[in-house]
């Protein structure tokens, strides 16, 4: 299962009460205030682990609460500070405020930390309000409660390279013979049901390139039909765009009109997809009547157009060495 959106309700620890305590001894039977401040609470804290990969831990446990402080002690004691509470997310996570909608924080980067909610600061002890004019003061104050709120989190997909098509295009048979991603493949729609991201490798100086499998795309995506806008976001932090298309027309579709239909449906969602670079792949090319679609399709669309055969490996080696150029990512 693949989850990419996950409501939780987070509660950073309360500060601890500040005591209230005179020092009493044998000989010093009115001596003065010694009562300690209490402990902060801890903090919620988001930490960016690229071997976190979804959000499934919080879609089945929607509640954290950091530590509370602990209350002050007799003695000048001070509460223990409360423990944080960290919550891994994975690369590309966006945090939306439940209360207002906005955007909190968005965590790109593996290793980053974010306090999200801040624990609560300790109450003061009664040590800190003797003056002059008050030697035995029995004033203290109460922990601070610690921020809490509901958030949703929404996860969006990084990766160099976004690879998206109509169902049945070919794309995870592509991701297997480019990464060894061994998804699964069949000839019906959606095999692919969420997005997977796999690693292009290439010799040693030229590092590595990440691809995204996008789950396949049909008219009125960005409506929410089919597989709809819950995938499409995982297109937007992509740094190019490879198009598949069925050369062949195996399922009676015409490939210049499914390239027409791609960009409509990315353009609907969000126009500044249509700003990416894009490569275009056109696969099957070793089945009957691709050529011929091939040629129409260079005809009307211009610019190059890749042609390749999953099934025979044409063409697969070609496209490798266009996606390393039209990506500046390297390691």
């Amino acid at each position: 299962m693949f989850i990419d959106e996950a409501r939780v309700i987070l509660k950073a620890g309360d500060g601890g009460d500040g005591c209230l305590s005179f020092l009493r001894e044998k000989y010093r039977p009115d001596g003065g205030p010694n009562g300690g401040d209490g402990g902060r609470g801890g903090d919620i804290i988001l930490l960016c682990d690229r071997n976190v990969t979804d959000l499934t831990h919080y879609r089945f446990s929607p509640r954290a609460h950091a530590g509370d402080g602990g209350s002050g002690r007799g003695s000048n004691c001070h509460g223990a500070d409360g423990a944080p509470c960290f919550l891994k997310v994975p690369e590309g996570t966006v945090v939306v405020d439940g209360e207002t909608g906005a955007i909190a924080v968005e965590l790109l980067a593996n290793g980053e930390a974010v306090t999200l909610l801040k624990g609560g600061h300790g109450g003061k002890g009664n040590v800190n309000f003797k003056s002059s004019v008050n030697q035995a003061p029995r004033k203290v104050t109460l922990g601070a409660a610690g921020e809490a709120g509901e958030f949703t989190f929404i996860l969006k997909t990084i990766a160099d390279i976004g690879l998206v098509g109509f169902p049945n295009a070919g794309k995870s048979s592509l991701m297997n013979i480019l990464t060894n991603a061994g998804k699964k493949s069949a000839p019906y729609p959606f095999t692919t049901l969420s997005p997977k991201v796999g690693v292009i490798t290439y010799p040693e100086h030229y590092g590595r390139r990440t691809i995204a499998d996008i789950p396949g795309l049909i008219a009125g995506a960005h409506e929410n039909r089919g597989l709809g806008i819950k995938f499409l976001r995982h297109i937007e932090r992509c740094e190019a765009l490879l198009f598949l298309l069925d050369a062949a027309g195996v399922d009676g579709r015409d490939p210049l009109s499914d390239y027409a239909t791609l960009l409509r449906e990315l353009g609907h969602y969000d126009g500044e997809l249509l700003k990416k670079r894009r490569i275009i792949a056109a696969n099957k090319i070793d089945l009957s009547g691709a050529e011929e679609n091939l040629g129409a399709f260079r005809r009307e669309a211009g610019g190059e157009i890749l042609a390749i055969s999953c099934a025979t490996g044409v063409g697969i080696e070609e496209l490798k060495e266009n996606l390393r150029i039209f990506t500046r990512t390297m390691d």
